[in-house]
């Protein structure tokens, strides 16, 4: 068994090296060029078709949600304990320059999410009960006429939630057991019972949970930052002069850090950007799908909204915390980088600090996990039908508490394997149908019913 786990380690990381560099990356960069790198061009309007209407009513159109209900419900899913304790092992690993890197990716996964977005909602579906329903799966089976394709992509996604959720249990589990000193069976049970009370309610109760929640405790987090940002504010130049002038040059010792070279600083950097915001992973398009709105495309600047959020605010806001405070090069840094923040934290507003960071983990988690079930219940309402997701509701809600108290560990050996098996099917999907999204773009941006009449430009 060793042997053969040994052998998965191996293919995991050789597959989560270069090639999946390569495929999201590259991919990025791609579909960005070919919408004519739209998410520049048109960022002025894009930020007030999002953040200038996160409150108000959605736009005349069809759907089970509200797109701000919508875009939480998918950044309940990307924001979470990555932004906090990954950005640190960037910087760590990489050095500083990564920071760039995560932002280059961040831009260029706009191009990609955007299309996921557009055609999730432009070949979504109703279910028996009436909702909205949508994703790779159905674009692939409705776009692409390969719906053996999209059977193979929700298969794999069912089965990989399932580690997947366990995963992030266990996270929940071990923080509260550290900070509390709770027992990880009740932390395990609570947890069932929080995410159990809203899935049971669907993507209504979902949104309407996840539209207070998210913004509350992203504010949160992203405050505490701010403060200490401000509080050393005399450093934020040379931090800046850190990122800019080692994103492409390699970084000699210095303090605590042990120094990293170039390859290690672009990789950590890319990696981070793709991993923060899920584009590429086929799961934004199952939250985006419900929305209510007038065009496809106006959808899709929500996709732009969660990106600046999640990676260019959250992580942003964690690395200058690391790099300002000094904490990144400090002895003993490379020993725990997932412990950076709450240590920054502890340092400038006492005990009350670190309370802040696992009480915000503790949020990103759960909201995280209520999304992951909600994602799992689709997959398998679209390969055995809604009463089906109904039963696999239960197993997604038992593998929470099995995943909370450490059992089950070898499944999670898989994950990233089964992660690379959803993630493949999507992008060639996306790739085949982004004329589609080239053709809406287009459309959008030329017609007086959309664009031009909010600009004030029609005839």
């Amino acid at each position: 068994m060793d042997a053969f786990l040994n052998i998965v380690a191996k293919v995991t990381s050789w597959i989560w090296g270069i090639p999946m560099l390569l495929l999201l990356g590259l991919g990025g960069i791609i579909l960005s060029a070919r919408l004519g790198f739209f998410q520049v061009r048109y960022a002025p309007y894009i930020l007030k078709q999002t953040f200038g209407k996160m409150f108000s009513k959605p736009e005349q159109g069809e759907g089970t949600v509200s797109p701000f209900q919508a875009v939480t419900a998918a950044l309940a899913s990307t924001v979470g304990a990555s932004n906090i304790i990954g950005v640190p092992a960037a910087i760590i690993f990489g050095g500083p320059g990564a920071v760039f890197w995560m932002w280059i990716m961040a831009i260029f996964g706009m191009g990609s999410k955007f299309c996921e977005v557009v055609l999730g909602f432009k070949y979504r579906s109703t279910n028996e009960e009436g909702e909205y329903v949508g994703g790779p799966m159905y674009y692939m089976e409705k776009g692409l006429n390969m719906k053996w394709l999209g059977v193979f992509f929700s298969f794999f996604l069912m089965v990989e939630l399932v580690p997947s959720i366990m995963v992030q249990a266990n996270s929940v589990s071990a923080s509260a057991l550290e900070s509390f000193n709770l027992d990880p069976a009740i932390t395990g049970g609570v947890t069932l019972l929080l995410v159990g009370a809203v899935v049971i309610g669907g993507i209504k109760r979902i949104g309407k949970v996840t539209e207070r929640v998210v913004p509350f405790m992203a504010s949160i987090y992203i405050i505490g930052a701010l403060i200490i940002i401000i509080l050393n504010i005399g450093e934020l130049p040379g931090v800046l002069g850190l990122i800019f002038s080692h994103a492409f040059t390699p970084m000699s010792a210095v303090g605590g850090f042990a120094g990293s070279t170039l390859a290690a600083t672009v990789r950590w950097g890319v990696a981070r950007g793709i991993y923060s915001n899920e584009a590429g992973m086929g799961t934004a398009p199952m939250a985006h799908a419900p929305a209510t709105n007038d065009h496809a495309v106006r959808q899709g600047f929500w996709a732009i909204f969660e990106i600046i959020v999640d990676t260019l605010i959250i992580c942003s806001v964690t690395a200058f915390v690391i790099l300002s405070s000094g904490l990144w090069n400090a002895p003993g840094a490379m020993d725990n980088p997932s412990g950076l923040p709450a240590a920054a934290f502890t340092h400038y507003f006492g005990p009350v600090g670190g309370f802040v960071v696992t009480i915000s983990l503790l949020f990103f988690v759960v909201s995280t996990l209520i999304v992951l079930v909600f994602y799992g219940e689709k997959q398998a309402e679209y390969l055995f039908g809604i009463k089906f997701s109904k039963v696999m509701r239960y197993v997604y809600l038992a593998s929470i508490f099995v995943g909370a108290v450490g059992a089950a560990q070898l499944l999670w050996q898989f994950l990233d394997i089964l992660l690379a098996m959803i993630i493949l099917p999507n992008m060639i999907a996306v790739f085949l149908l982004h004329k589609d999204v080239v053709e809406l773009t287009k459309e959008f941006f030329t017609s007086e019913k959309y664009y031009l009449k909010d600009i004030g430009k029609t005839k």
